[in-house]
Order: C-alpha cells, then sequence, then structure tokens
C-alpha cells in the first residue's frame, strides 16, 4: 500500500492504473475507520482492480457550532486496517493541500437537504458535495463506494453524480451493526455505558415504523407511535422522526405514493448525536 499526499501525485498515479486498463474502486471517509469502512474497502476490493481509500476530515461540512479539532482520529490505526483490506493507495491530503487558494467557485446542493440532518446542519451538504466532487476528480474512480447508515448523504451524492454526468457508478452499501443492532460509527464511543445499552432500541423503533407501515398504518400516526418508543426505551427525545420517499427525500402522505420509502431518525445522547435509517421498497399499487 502507497500513502500519498499531494493531489498531483495521486492523479499521476491513477493516470497509469487507467491506462493500464485498471478498473478503480474509491471509498472517500473522514478516518477513524469502523467496520462499516471495513465493508465498503471490502466490496471495492471484490469488484475492482485499484481501491482508493481518501481519509480527509473536511473543514467546509462542519457548522460553526461542530467542533473540528474533537472529531475522532487515528491515522496510524486507520493505515494498518487500510493494509489489511486490501486497499492499493491511501489518499491523505492536509487541508492546505485540498483547499489551497480562496476558491471562485462553491457546489450548493438545492433539493434534498432541508431535512433530515440537512434541516439542522444548513450548509452541511454544501460542504460535503464540493469535497466529494473534489476527490472525485483528483480519484477519478469508475466506481464509489458509500454506506446507506448516512442515506441523505447517499441521496445527495446520487444528485450529484446525476447532475454533473460524472461517469461513476455509485455503490450503495448496506448500514453494518453490531449484534444487538446499533448501526456502527465512529460517534459510538462517546456514549456512557447506561446509553450504550438504550442506543439499541433506535434499530427496534425503526424496525417497529416498516412494520407499521406495512401494515397500512397512516404515516403521522407511525412517526407519532416511534417518537413516544424512543422516548420510552432511551429517556431522550427524538430529534427528529421522519418518513419519505428515497432517494428524492419528498414527503409522503401514505407510502404506497413511493416504489422506495425511507424511515430516518437522530437521537442526541447526552455526547453523541447518533442517526440511523431504513430504507425498503414498496411497490405502488399494492
Amino acid at each position: 500500500m502507497k500513502i500519498i499526499k499531494q493531489i498531483s501525485d495521486m492523479q499521476r498515479v491513477i493516470k497509469i492504473e487507467k491506462q493500464q486498463g485498471k478498473k478503480i474502486g474509491f471509498v472517500p471517509t473522514m478516518g477513524f475507520l469502523h467496520e462499516g469502512h471495513q465493508t465498503l474497502l471490502q466490496e471495492a476490493r471484490k469488484n475492482n482492480d485499484i481501491v482508493v481509500l481518501s481519509i480527509f476530515v473536511n473543514p467546509l461540512q462542519f457548522g460553526p457550532n461542530e467542533d473540528l479539532d474533537a472529531y475522532p482520529r487515528d491515522f496510524e490505526r486507520d493505515e494498518e486496517i487500510a493494509k489489511l483490506r486490501g486497499v492499493d493507495f491511501l489518499f491523505y491530503p492536509s487541508v492546505e493541500e485540498m483547499y489551497k487558494e480562496n476558491r471562485t467557485t462553491i457546489i450548493k446542493v438545492e433539493q434534498r437537504v432541508d431535512v433530515l440532518c440537512g434541516k439542522h446542519r444548513p450548509g452541511h451538504f454544501d460542504g460535503v458535495a464540493t469535497v466529494v466532487m473534489k476527490l472525485f476528480q483528483i480519484v477519478s474512480p469508475d466506481a464509489a463506494y458509500f454506506g446507506m447508515k448516512d442515506a441523505q448523504q447517499v441521496a445527495v451524492i446520487e444528485g450529484l453524480i446525476t447532475d454533473y454526468h460524472l461517469p461513476i457508478e455509485l455503490v450503495k452499501v448496506g448500514t453494518v451493526r453490531e449484534e444487538d443492532g446499533l448501526a456502527k460509527s465512529s460517534r459510538n464511543v462517546y456514549l456512557t455505558e447506561e446509553e450504550r445499552t438504550k442506543a439499541p432500541s433506535l434499530y427496534k423503533s425503526l424496525t417497529l415504523g416498516k412494520s407499521l407501515l406495512e401494515d397500512g398504518e397512516k404515516v403521522h400516526t407511525v412517526k407519532q407511535k416511534m417518537e413516544e418508543d424512543i422516548l420510552l426505551q432511551t429517556g431522550y427525545k427524538a430529534e427528529y422522526v421522519e418518513i419519505y420517499a428515497y432517494p428524492t427525500l419528498q414527503e409522503l402522505e401514505k407510502v404506497k405514493e413511493a416504489e422506495s420509502v425511507i424511515i430516518a431518525i437522530a437521537v442526541k445522547f447526552s455526547k453523541a448525536r447518533l442517526i440511523d435509517n431504513i430504507v425498503f421498497s414498496y411497490n405502488k399499487g399494492e
């Protein structure tokens, strides 16, 4: 595995690999790799000749009340995981390398961002879209791998690829969970011991919501029952419980209005804000 820190070097080696007909799989991350990331790498390794992993904590997607410096980092551990997962190139640029000068353009996401996490983090997905576009231009992947745990992010990136006609396959990988159902996340380390025992109830609430919808319960009723369940099981009020069409993230009165539905939740524990979701198919007219 080769570690690359300069954009020009990354572009140069990718050009050589592509000239040899190699298929490039790309997994962009902010580091502190967990099993969810490793699953993305595993999928990329199975289906590509070359696997590129990027680690870059992107300052553009942190709001004024979010502590960029507090984001967990452990590059030595990440490097070992990358080697074990068969990564060929680890792209590890500095902020100065990625944002050398004042930008003359900006990517502004117009849709799919005024709901869920985007509603509470104005400008966040503009930062996500900007850095992902930059990384796509640097790595030039044939396929890019993203986890469905951050389903809104996946929806935004799907729109980015479509809008700009990028020749990249977006590979959506299902959420990786602990044995008790808790979605794996770098934020889980901030849960207290008691909170960790309660956190799996988030996934149970999602499955409850899915079951109620499939039984014909109205959307607003399902949301209310899920909110009550989350408060009862965790002791914390949900930041949001939402049900939308996916990936458009448009509101639904009835699930039959969409072929694919997302149920998404966010709960702020004492020191950790957890998000989770499930996306499931729903055939119109049934």
